[in-house]
């Protein structure tokens, strides 16, 4: 067996990362990650590493054309962010990061539902330690937001799959055309990690939270991996055309009101997916190449734009755009990557978003689905507008606030270069990319007279709309409330109520019950043979004539004697056989 699990690889090899010291630990992190890559272009068509597990066949690596080019992306990715980590020398966030990174590629070759499932709840515990390392009390609420969110669509998933093994007889994972309670929930769970509305808070609430190189790569994974699983399990499911329209237009308008810079980009990742998720909806060919080409190159912009963010942040130490601008005079590289980032993730002719998204448009023409293309050219509109222009614009120019960080360091700019690279190298050759999609492509011409046109005019149309409508974009100390308000406030609301509810019934049982009822009964069975005894001797020392005084004197002396046990054996013995006697009889 000569073909190698990618998910172990990396998840193996991250295990002797703490044993390196300087920046030998870095070039391993870099050579590890460009190897996985080799091993994945190496990997034969096929499926293999299959195990028996509880009577069922597991496959632990099914290779296609759909899981290599999610493989090649993901390690792609990787060997970028971790030339942008350089300086990082946390082997929490470097081994954090490599299980994250492995558990995806699990996910994507995995070839049945209990090993998706595994690597997916490895995926979902692995990420947050990369929002909890930044350490910080917003980073720390964030992540353990982000950890019970997806314990809830992990359960989901879990739940999903169950029903669904438990009616078919088989944990094989290809496309599902069954609807039923168990698919719905399958679907619900995957829907919570490509952040589908009203599910997405979780993202913009952890993502801005997480460390400098955190956010680069928490950017590419989770949401993507669901990408992955719906195009595999999911295609043609009409109700993915409606979830994704809904997401690419929800994504836009709160990246427009927010003020974070690291917010505004997840939001955008929000806005992106809905492509995706409505090309799956879509089903063809055509479409479904284009969700997958647009996730490839999705990764690679985004990734680049949270670079550009990060290096902002690394340099300053602030995130908002009330309180950077200017920034071109010192960060003139920073800039310029982030603008190729920009222009990509606009769809700009040249860059690699103009020859992926169009996919998935072309799809929607060719279904005549009016409404669905008329709702995505309104959102590649927005997107120029929020990620194309308001991103740069507040961070780099604006209003010049004095800050001069100088230019970051030289391994972030490196990793900046070369994904700035790639977005115009596929904008300009796609046919790399396009020869690589799960089906043919030899009919597609993405640079026709028309579609440059048209693009360039909706660019411009957006361009135009923003510098007139400048005052009203600018951004103020304010907060754009989501869905994760009802969580936030409903949570604190929850415990309150289980806490004076619960915690009072609790101490109302243990009045009655514990104090009141059982306490009676300990009490009565600590006097008992006390009571039981004067019963014979009040009576006695009527006859024989003893005064009060004395009387009360002896009762006392009785319990007394009792409680300390200071009795003689054979009254004891005397008193426990009356007791037991009108135990008997009553």
């Amino acid at each position: 067996m000569t073909d190698f699990p990618p998910a172990w690889f990396l998840i193996l090899g991250s295990l002797p990362v703490p044993f390196f010291k300087g920046n030998l630990k870095n070039w391993y992190l870099i050579f590890l990650t460009a190897a996985a890559f080799y091993l994945i272009s190496q990997l034969s068509a096929g499926s293999s590493w299959q195990i028996q597990f509880s009577g069922f066949n597991l496959t632990l690596l099914r290779v296609d054309k759909l899981s290599k080019i999610f493989g090649y992306i993901f390690t792609l990715n990787a060997f970028a962010a971790f030339i942008y980590a350089f300086y990082l020398k946390d082997s929490t966030q470097h081994i954090a990061a490599l299980f994250y990174i492995g558990s995806a590629l699990g996910a994507v070759f995995a070839g049945d539902l209990v090993s998706l499932y595994f690597y997916w709840e490895v995926m979902a515990v692995a990420s947050s330690f990369l929002i909890l390392s930044r350490k910080t009390s917003k980073s720390m609420n964030a992540g353990m937001r982000y950890i019970l969110v997806h314990i809830f669509g992990g359960l989901c998933l879990l739940a999903g799959i169950i029903i669904h093994i438990s009616s078919t007889g088989s944990t094989d994972f290809n496309t599902i055309t069954d609807h039923n309670m168990g698919t719905y929930l399958m679907l619900l769970g995957i829907l919570v990690n490509a952040a589908a509305p009203p599910l997405s808070a979780w993202l913009s609430d952890a993502y801005p939270e997480a460390t400098v190189t955190g956010g680069v790569i928490l950017s590419a994974y989770t949401t993507k991996t669901a990408v992955y699983t719906l195009i595999r399990g999911f295609p043609g499911w009409e109700i993915l055309i409606v979830v994704g329209c809904v997401m690419t237009i929800y994504g836009i308008i709160y990246a427009l009101l927010e003020n974070d810079m690291r917010r505004i980009l997840a939001y955008s990742i929000i806005n992106q997916v809905g492509f995706m998720v409505t090309g799956i909806g879509i089903g063809t060919t055509m479409a479904l190449n284009g969700a997958a080409a647009h996730a490839f190159a999705h990764i690679i912009y985004k990734a680049l734009l949270w670079m550009s963010a990060g290096s902002v942040l690394y340099m300053t130490g602030k995130s908002k755009c009330t309180e950077l601008g200017g920034l071109y005079k010192t960060m003139p590289w920073t800039l310029l990557f982030g603008v190729i980032g920009a222009l990509a993730i606009s769809s700009f002719p040249g860059t690699s978003g103009f020859t992926t998204k169009s996919l998935i448009i072309k799809g929607a023409i060719n279904e005549h689905l009016t409404w669905v293309w008329l709702v995505l050219e309104i959102a590649s509109a927005g997107v120029f507008l929020h990620a194309g222009i308001k991103f740069p614009y507040f961070v780099f120019f604006a209003k010049d606030r004095g800050l001069r960080p100088g230019e970051t360091n030289k391994p972030m700019l490196i990793a900046m270069g070369f994904m700035a690279f790639l977005c115009i190298f596929i904008g300009i050759y796609p046919k790399i990319l396009y020869d690589i999609l799960p089906f043919d492509m030899k009919y597609y011409q993405a640079y026709t007279a028309v579609h440059v046109t048209t693009q360039l005019q909706l660019l411009m149309f957006s361009a135009l709309v923003f510098f007139l409508l400048l005052s009203l974009l600018k951004r103020t100390e304010t907060i754009a409330v989501d869905t994760d308000w009802f969580y936030r406030k409903g949570g604190r609301i929850f415990y309150s109520v289980m806490d004076k509810g619960l915690n009072g019934l609790n101490n109302a049982a243990d009045k009655f019950f514990v104090k009141g009822i059982t306490g009676s009964i300990i009490r009565f069975s600590q006097n008992a043979p006390a009571s039981i005894m004067l019963l014979f001797f009040i009576p006695y020392w009527s006859i024989i004539g003893l005064d009060p005084a004395k009387k009360a004197a002896r009762k006392e002396k009785l319990y007394r004697s009792f409680s300390a046990g200071a009795l003689s054996v054979g009254l004891i013995s005397i008193s426990v056989t009356l007791y037991l006697c009108i135990l008997f009889f009553v």
